[in-house]
């Protein structure tokens, strides 16, 4: 088969699937199935050239991961095995950064469809919370093509789940596993949590107001000779009160071991009746696995003074302090993974339609246990100093799941033309529920020595504070496209026209209340089991003999913490895809989309029509309104050599659009840099302009060799800015006037078979540099109106040792990636920018194949022992302890 024939084949049919992003149901399980068999003696030369022949075909600039390449690095979810892909880097374990470009410039979705995220801070789809095994390849678009959403930055992922098998399947894998610093942690009795059922009818009666004044008013209490109306409010306020879990306390203990299972089978058969193919595959998986880290956090003192101390052994070291506050954490966390995909599908001879139901659950539990010093503080505790610190129990327990159902139809009339059409139609509900999020606060005391004696709670109000969230996100989104291939002499023309719709709604709720010390003293709470026990002190007894009392901390109007949002995107494209007597290929289209989105803030506490209208003004619905309509263009040019070689030219129009939570002024806890942040009406939309150019060489044995280059040019980019409070930072967003990108990426695969039988290596480079800009006066106290962009790195390297011996009985893998320091928090009042510190790491993962079903696998994850750091200007404000994963695991396929 000539090149011209073969790249039409696989580009009409590659162009025909990445339309809806998936792999074709039927034929796919059957081409990976022969892959498989024929793999055996070069496991991942065998499995990469499928995906690396779909790369080098595409119109666009992309890359793809096959399942196989996953397997090999030993990534068990899909944000660590983007990290291997060229020019990604991973944020909080969580998040992929597209050439360095933050999570709000790179989109993802599933089999080519919108799906909602389970994240409480973001709309970008938290990538950890799919699993590895469920994963058929993944495709990593740098280049912007018309099919796509234009809402595209750094890049679009999507992520391709495994299809129907063509014939029998079923296998099983268990594993187990350590951290290194997860041997001994700490634990607690967690209990049900959710707000009590009195608590809501509560919020309802008293229209959230649990004062004495309020309960008095609203029960039209009167006094007796026994007790005063102020006494009867007072037993109602406890009654609350106590209905809340209380009965928390720690222990310190050896943790469990890691552990996992997974299960899959599958099947498909031939129907008599029209002579099709029904097949069908469940698999399920569970994971728990326990961390354990020390971390450290600090705010740098504004006025730096030169020689200043970065430690408070002494009080001396207190009193020349480089910190405002200097917080050290002992953190204990579970996370529990539940998965289950099921999949059946109908083939009939061109025409196949599958559907997949898939649910992924993740739950994580945390056990903070804290010791706040505040050295340069408005208020002054130190252990070497005053001998006394702030300390904090935060115990939280977070309920994440999404659930999708999709059905894609893929269609091709021979009788047509070779017409195909392609369609997909999704609905699927994200959902987070924190039903225990508990915050304990006291005052230590220590004596000269340094040794702890005892523990207060102070006279004021917020000595326990109870948050209860939950959020729901929503999305249906269908897509329909028609391809018809031409033939115009030595000219193959492909047509690609289609229809994307997405439809998307959120409800986010927060209920907040305290525990108030109103009796204006200190009181001691010392257990028998030490500062382990502290949290325990609320108990029946205690309430009842002191004037403790229950608020419901909701801000009152016009302040929210709730929202609700929606948005609507329509969007129809036309493509077209040109072959220039085998020569060159021209591609391009243009894309219109119409953007509807709201964020409208709101509470618990609206009661009646005055606060309704406060909330629900028009004004500030269309201050959080974004209702755009525009056209997105791309063009790709590619010269296609006749020795394997091939080079692309690129150009695309798209747009970054503000966040939901963005456009709405409610406060959270950004998770990636633990800042109190708010959002903001009136940000606007990003519109960028991306260029590409690429060379890729491939060679007969399958080695192969790339090198790009990229710029972005960006107005308006939308930027974190940070704001001085009382001893701590908020953040808010603003609109930058001007941003760029730029860099150069080279990516390879190389035999060392000349070295030794089996040995080869793979690994990409990305080199690039970034400039934002803001307007003085917007920027508040910046320090660097002019900087880098945020979770800008500016080198990233993945580097691959792989052996696989002759006999195919042993395959082994030396992963290596490291970043270059980002600004993880721009700096404010004269301090210097925050930057994540480059963090190395190196995975080990061999295989050994004992017979053609089974193989063991053993992993060591971060075997430099790394610790991930944050500096500013020049001085540590935080540290995080990350220790060395071990696991094996055996899998059999029968």
């Amino acid at each position: 088969m000539n090149k011209h024939m073969k790249l039409k084949k696989i580009a009409l049919a590659v162009s025909t699937t990445l339309m809806v992003g998936v792999s074709m149901p039927t034929l796919a399980a059957e081409e990976q199935t022969i892959e498989e068999v024929v793999a055996v003696g070069t496991r991942l030369q065998g499995s990469a050239a499928a995906v690396i022949e779909e790369r080098k075909n595409q119109a666009f600039v992309a890359d793809i991961m096959g399942a196989e390449q996953l397997s090999r690095t030993g990534d068990s979810d899909v944000a660590s095995a983007l990290r291997r892909v060229t020019g990604l880097t991973l944020v909080d374990g969580k998040f992929v950064y597209v050439r360095g470009l933050g999570e709000r410039y790179s989109s993802a979705r599933l089999n080519g469809a919108s799906v909602p995220s389970p994240d409480l801070t973001r709309n970008v789809v938290p990538l950890d919370i799919f699993p590895a095994s469920i994963i058929e390849s993944l495709a990593v678009q740098k280049a912007y093509s018309p099919s796509m959403p234009a809402a595209f930055g750094g890049g679009n992922i999507d992520i391709r789940t495994k299809s129907v098998p063509s014939e029998f399947t079923a296998g099983f894998e268990v594993g187990v596993g350590q951290n290194s610093n997860a041997t001994d942690g700490f634990t607690y009795n967690r209990g049900v949590g959710g707000i009590p059922e009195a608590l809501k009818q509560g919020v309802v009666r008293y229209r959230g107001d649990f004062s004495l004044a309020g309960i008095v008013d609203k029960d039209a209490l009167t006094g007796s000779e026994s007790q005063t109306r102020a006494d009867q409010a007072g037993l109602v306020n406890k009654t609350l009160l106590l209905s809340l879990p209380r009965d928390i306390t720690v222990k310190e203990e050896s943790l469990s071991p890691n552990y996992d299972f997974k299960a899959n089978i599958g099947d498909s058969f031939e129907e008599p009746y029209f002579g099709g193919t029904i097949g069908a595959m469940l698999a399920g998986s569970y994971d728990k696995d326990w961390h354990y880290s020390d971390r450290n956090t600090a705010v740098v003192d504004e006025s730096l003074q030169k020689g200043c101390s970065t430690t408070l052994v002494s009080a001396e070291d207190a009193s020349n302090s480089c910190y405002v506050t200097v917080k050290n954490s002992k953190v204990t966390t579970e996370n529990e993974r539940i998965n289950g995909v099921f999949n059946i599908g109908y083939k009939l001879d061109q025409h196949s339609v599958t559907y997949s139901k898939i649910y992924l659950e993740d739950n994580e539990d945390e056990l903070e246990i804290s010791v706040l010093e505040s050295p340069n503080g408005s208020t002054v505790r130190t252990i070497s100093g005053t001998g006394e610190a702030q300390r904090q129990h935060k115990f939280n327990y977070e309920e994440r799941t999404l659930d999708i159902d999709q059905v894609i139809g893929q269609h091709t009339f021979l009788d047509l033309g070779g017409i195909g059409f392609d369609w997909q139609y999704t609905e699927s509900t994200a959902e987070t529920d924190i039903p225990t999020n508990i915050d304990y606060k006291f005052i230590d005391s220590y004596n000269e020595a340094g040794q702890y004696e005892g523990s207060i709670v102070t006279g004021d109000d917020n000595r326990v504070t109870y948050n209860f969230t939950d959020m729901e996100d929503y999305v249906k989104s269908y897509s329909g496209n028609v391809t018809l291939p031409l033939t115009f002499g030595k000219t193959e023309v492909t047509l690609k026209a289609g229809y994307d719709f997405t439809d998307r709604a959120r409800v986010y709720n927060t209920s907040s209340f305290v525990i108030n010390n109103e009796t204006g003293i200190s009181i001691p709470v010392n257990s028998e089991s030490g500062v382990l026990g502290l949290t325990g002190y609320v108990t029946d007894e205690f309430v009842g003999n002191n004037d403790f009392f229950l608020s419901f901390n909701e801000p009152t109007a016009p302040s929210a913490d709730d929202y609700i949002a929606a948005q609507k995107i329509d969007a129809g494209y036309a493509e077209f895809d040109v072959f220039f007597d085998n020569t060159w290929r021209v591609s391009g289209g243009i894309r219109y989309e119409d953007f509807k989105q709201v964020s409208i803030g709101t509470s618990s506490l609206i009661f009646d029509r005055i606060t309704q209208g406060i909330f629900y003004d028009a004004a500030k619905i269309e201050a959080g309104t974004v209702n755009d309509d525009d056209f997105f263009s791309a063009l790709s040019l590619t010269y296609l050599a006749d020795n394997n070689y091939q080079v692309r030219f690129g150009y695309g129009e798209t747009v970054v659009r503000p966040d939901l939570r963005e456009l709405v002024a409610v406060a959270y806890f950004d998770p990636l840099t633990d800042i109190k942040t708010f959002g903001v009406a009136g940000l606007k939309s990003s519109d960028l302009k991306n260029y590409d150019a690429r060379f890729e060489y491939y060679m007969d044995n399958g080695d192969n060799f790339s090198v790009a280059a990229f710029y972005k040019d960006i107005t308006a980019p939308i930027e974190t800015i940070l704001k001085v409070g009382d001893e701590d930072y908020t953040a808010t967003f603003v609109n930058g006037d001007t941003g760029e990108v730029y860099g150069i990426e080279a990516e390879w695969m190389y035999d060392l078979s000349n070295v030794t039988s089996g040995l080869f290596t793979a690994g990409n480079i990305t080199l690039s540099d970034s400039e934002v800009s803001i307007n003085p006066a917007l920027a508040g106290n910046l320090t660097n109106p002019t900087k880098r962009m945020t979770g800008h790195s500016k080198y990233v390297v993945n580097m691959q040792l792989n052996y696989d011996s002759v006999d195919g009985m042993h395959s082994g893998s030396l992963v290596y990636n490291v970043f270059g320091e980002r600004i993880l928090a721009s700096g404010i009042g004269g301090r210097e920018d925050a930057f994540e510190k480059p963090f190395h790491s190196l995975d080990l993962v061999y295989t050994w194949y004992p017979d053609f079903n089974s193989k063991v696998k053993f992993k060591v994850k971060n075997l430099l022992g790394e610790n991930q750091e944050v500096t500013q200007s020049g001085y540590a404000v935080r540290q995080k302890e990350s220790g060395t994963a071990m696991s094996i695991s055996y899998s059999y396929e029968f």
